[in-house]
């Protein structure tokens, strides 16, 4: 996890570095996220890091759960759930003036197999079934 964490860019850093270097919940499969666009640019990113028992516990308070940050692109994020169908991340990006939208791109990635992928103008969501 730690070579994942030499990846970051950008604000997201300091924030993503403490979270990879904190106990696992236990065995599991990896997921790992992963933003891209077109050219680099900010976003802001939530992605759930600790896997709720419940989600009635996830709605009584998510950010126990996920992680809000402003990364820029390329960034990877990799964490362990113990039931990786829960993994969730949201990406982002404002309008820059006198470039295109950035095509934010996302995906999950679960025991080094991509699971599920999504690109749009500006924000992209990419989930498992849990949600």
């Amino acid at each position: 996890m730690l070579a994942a964490a030499s990846l970051f860019i950008g604000h997201g850093v300091a924030h993503a570095q403490e979270a990879t270097e904190e106990p696992a919940q236990g065995p599991g499969p990896n997921v790992k996220y992963v933003v891209t666009s077109d050219y680099p640019v900010g976003f802001d990113v939530n992605y759930l890091v600790h896997q709720p028992p419940s989600k009635e516990a996830y709605n009584a308070d998510a950010y126990a759960f996920l992680v809000k940050d402003r990364v820029n692109s390329p960034w990877e994020f990799a964490t362990t759930l113990e039931d990786p169908q829960w993994a969730i991340i949201n990406v982002s990006a404002a309008a820059h003036a006198m470039q295109g939208p950035p095509n934010a791109h996302c995906e999950i990635w679960v025991d080094g197999q991509l699971a599920v992928e999504n690109t749009g103008p500006y924000t992209a969501i990419c989930q498992l079934s849990r949600w």
